[in-house]
């Protein structure tokens, strides 16, 4: 019961008040330290009654020595009783219940509860950094330093903690223990002290270096393993398992020199301190030997002083590596800090409201992007999507259709003009209730490593199991479900998918993202391929789930089979970021333009004079190729 009341003391998941991490370094101890204030002051006062009483002991052997040479042995308990009790009652009870007191503080409340508080809201930070946050780094690198810095925080304020009180408690007792005997016993330990600081002053900011370094390297290290089993079936495919060897074995070269070029400095402080130490245990005995022989000071101060130099010399060493352990952690910290305390680029504004969706009216007006380049990808580029219309992007590779969806979503920010839903600028309002209303399926799906009815329930978390089996059932998935079972034994709807999806094929991973979307149902769907990994027969089923699907929605579909885009409403043809032709399919091909030339290239010729087929999305038509070579993205 005592643990756990302890335990319950922090609770690490709670909403963060002020989610956004200083990039200074205190501003960022204190950012955390400050929400669990009150445990890491009890945990100051335990470690100051723990130094004390421990700084008591040397003192107790001098008493029981003075004691032992100046009272008669057979009277010497029932004389000294009230202070044999006393010494005893702080050995036995007091000692034990601080030593108690700190490590409930420390390991039971502040151990767990802080060091994840810190990871949980230093990933519900990051997790909210724009999409390019996370195209530009290891996602293995990312997560290592969110789970390396919660930890790192923690022992730097709890070994601060326990070091100061311990430098200052003993060194200062022993200074004026040692001074009132005699002042002459404080030579050898003035001296030490001097040495002691010198060593620390030139040791301590190198490892901190090093440290730093090393939690970089480790970071790159942990990011080309996790980069190389993220990538395993491209590793398998190509047979580059000896590539990725190199790749990861300069990683781990690099980490070892460097973790070796740490270490030797480590080994020189101890053999310093080792040094010193024994040449303050000689000095100080030598000291109070020549004292005690010329009757300056008794044998009980020489069996104080002894003890109490062994002490100081016991604890520097502890001393001097909870001080290079801090700055170690201080690096590690540093080493987080460039990737968790840095500012979210695409962020809402203070004034933004929920986006309401009443007909799906989409404009993009003199659109103008280039990802930070001088030259602009899309320049002046306006387009009307009128509610309930189904328009295809076509063009070619780099013309800017994914761009085009990327800013709808607002992945990125428009660098000119601006897009608006229902008249509702998307700079205006806030991020998750724009994607909310925005279905999309992409061609390179990627599922979450859960159950198949979480994945399909990530559309619409409040959905029933009947309402994720109905939507399965849509997307000709619920068969194929059935027969899954991944390695623990859990079958159907419980079976795992693996990261990304990896167990399933591409077809069942595009068809669980059919479901998922057809759960969700926004009134407003993109459709980036969405049948490019099925069979034919299965596209057919699920042209037609579609087709239900999209009544009543927006839809704007991006397709490298212009055969499966031909029944859209309306067809924009991009050309370098420019709308170049638009108009339905027939008409476009009629005009002999852009889009009539894709069409050539990808079908080896016109359409025949049979119809287009039934398929709502358009289906392969009649007499041309559902395939071919590919003409767009």
């Amino acid at each position: 019961m005592l643990f756990k009341t302890f335990e319950r003391l922090i609770a690490p998941t709670r909403p963060p008040e002020n989610p956004e991490p200083p990039t200074g370094l205190l501003r960022f101890y204190w950012h955390y330290v400050r929400q669990a204030k009150g445990l890491f002051l009890a945990l100051l006062g335990a470690g100051l009654a723990v130094a004390l009483l421990d700084a008591a002991i040397p003192v107790f052997i001098g008493q029981l020595v003075r004691l032992i040479t100046t009272q008669p042995l057979e009277t010497l308990f029932a004389d000294a009783w009230p202070t044999l009790a006393a010494m005893a009652a702080v050995v036995l009870f007091a000692r034990p219940a601080a030593l108690l007191a700190r490590g409930l503080i420390a390991n039971q409340a502040i151990a767990p509860g802080f060091s994840n508080l810190v990871r949980w809201q230093t990933h519900w930070y990051v997790v909210r950094q724009s999409f390019t946050f996370f195209q530009n780094d290891f996602a293995g690198r990312i997560a290592n330093r969110i789970m390396q810095t919660g930890p790192a925080v923690r022992e730097t304020v709890v070994m601060t903690a326990d070091a100061v009180w311990y430098i200052t408690v003993y060194g200062t007792s022993a200074m004026a223990i040692l001074a009132t005997i005699d002042s002459r016993l404080t030579l050898p330990l003035i001296g030490w002290f001097a040495i002691y600081l010198a060593l620390l002053r030139y040791f301590v900011p190198r490892l901190r270096d090093r440290a730093r370094i090393m939690s970089e390297a480790r970071s790159m290290l942990t990011g080309r393993i996790v980069d190389s089993y993220t990538n395993i079936l491209t590793v398998k495919l190509f047979a580059r398992a000896r590539e990725e060897d190199a790749y990861v074995r300069q990683a781990v070269e690099e980490h070892t020199s460097l973790f070796q070029d740490q270490l030797r400095l480590v080994t020189r402080l101890v053999v310093a301190l080792g040094t010193i130490n024994a040449a303050l245990v000689v000095a100080t005995a030598g000291m109070s030997l020549w004292l005690a022989t010329s009757g300056a000071i008794s044998a009980d101060t020489v069996a104080m002083v002894l003890p109490l130099t062994w002490q100081i010399v016991a604890i520097s060493g502890w001393v001097a590596f909870q001080v290079t352990a801090i700055f170690e952690n201080v690096g590690v910290v540093q080493e987080g800090m460039s990737t968790i305390a840095r500012p979210h680029s695409l962020t809402d504004r203070p004034e933004a409201k929920p986006l309401t969706v009443r007909d799906g009216d989409i404009r993009f007006e003199d659109v103008r992007f280039g990802y930070g380049r001088d030259v602009a990808l899309i320049d002046g580029l306006s387009l009307h999507v009128r509610p309930d219309e189904k328009i295809g992007l076509v063009g070619r590779s780099g013309a800017g259709k994914s761009t085009l969806v990327n800013l709808l979503v607002r992945f990125f920010d428009v660098e000119g003009g601006r897009i608006t839903i229902d008249g509702q600028d998307i700079a205006h309002v806030t991020q998750e209730s724009l994607r909310a209303q925005i279905s999309i399926v992409t061609q390179d799906t990627s599922l979450l490593h859960r159950s198949i009815r979480d994945n399909i329930r990530y559309g619409r978390p409040s959905a029933s199991d009947e309402e994720v089996v109905a939507a399965a059932r849509r997307a000709e998935a619920h068969e194929f479900i059935l027969e899954l079972e991944d390695q623990l034994g859990r079958r159907g709807y419980d079976a795992h998918v693996g990261e990304r999806g990896v167990k399933l094929s591409g077809g069942q991973r595009q068809r669980i993202a059919i479901a998922r979307v057809i759960l969700k149902n926004a009134p407003i769907l993109v459709l980036d391929e969405a049948t490019s990994a099925l069979d034919s027969e299965v596209e057919a089923a699920i042209q037609a789930s579609l087709g239900t699907l999209i009544q009543g929605k927006t839809v704007i579909a991006i397709a490298h089979r212009l055969s499966t885009i031909a029944r859209m409403d309306r067809l924009i043809v991009l050309e370098r970021g420019q709308i170049v032709e638009e108009g339905p399919h027939q008409a476009l091909l009629t005009r002999d333009g852009h889009y009539a030339k894709l069409w050539k290239r990808q079908s080896g010729g016109f359409l025949g004079d049979g119809p287009l087929g039934d398929s709502p999305l358009g289906g392969a038509p009649n007499g041309t190729p559902g395939g071919g070579a590919r003409a767009a993205e």
